[in-house]
């Protein structure tokens, strides 16, 4: 009887944990097509491109997408790249083709004053254009991720160029994703906790490949 006793102890005591262990975290779920581009113009989005092809998903490209591009969908409109603008369109077309409504964008921020003026933007009218992209998304049901994933030289003190990047972008994500590294003051945790978005904090850049793959299945 004793053993029996501990035995629904034990087994208690499993499913009382498996209940409370951070690791059963869910992501979110995410959709194709899904367009990728900067919040502040840094190379960060460069990184967030080579992870996206690791992980197998077709995607997008355009560091400064204006809100009518967004609209055109799949191959923004087939606009070129031209200077001070780069769009890259590598969307499964078969399966998703030209003007088909993108579902996601993915948000790699970090703000680079050399990246913004080579596109001949102002921190002003950059977080503008976020803006406008950010009222787009809503109004069309497309999922925001925002990801910062540039470390401590990507942040700053408040009100600085990559901390109002953050501002622009953060609060009005679906979902975080956020180096440890990127997150050391917690600030993503305290906008996540304040607008209650969902935030996933990652060790190192390249785990997000078998975050997106999971988030994309």
């Amino acid at each position: 009887m004793k053993k029996a006793g501990n035995l629904f102890l034990v087994l208690f005591m499993m499913i009382f944990l498996s209940v409370l262990s951070p690791a059963d975290e869910t992501l979110p779920k995410a959709e194709l097509p899904v367009l990728t581009t900067s919040a502040g113009q840094s190379q960060d989005v460069t990184t967030l491109n080579i992870i996206c092809e690791e992980a197998g998903i077709g995607y997008d490209y355009c560091d400064v997408p204006t809100a009518d591009m967004l609209s055109d969908g799949v191959g923004l409109g087939d606009r070129e790249s031209e200077e001070g603008f780069h769009v890259e369109v590598n969307t499964d077309l078969n399966t998703y083709p030209q003007g088909t409504p993108y579902k996601t964008i993915i948000f790699a921020i970090g703000a680079s004053l050399k990246g913004m003026g080579a596109s001949g933007l102002t921190v002003e009218s950059e977080i503008k254009r976020l803006e406008e992209i950010i009222d787009t998304c809503k109004k069309q049901n497309i999922f925001i991720i925002a990801v910062h994933a540039g470390g401590t030289s990507r942040r700053g003190a408040p009100g600085s160029d990559n901390e109002r990047m953050i501002d622009a972008v953060a609060p009005f994500a679906d979902f975080i994703i956020v180096t440890a590294d990127s997150n050391k003051d917690k600030r993503f945790n305290t906008i996540a906790e304040e607008k209650g978005i969902p935030l996933k904090e990652i060790e190192y850049a390249l785990e997000m490949v078998d975050v997106f793959k999971e988030m994309f299945n």
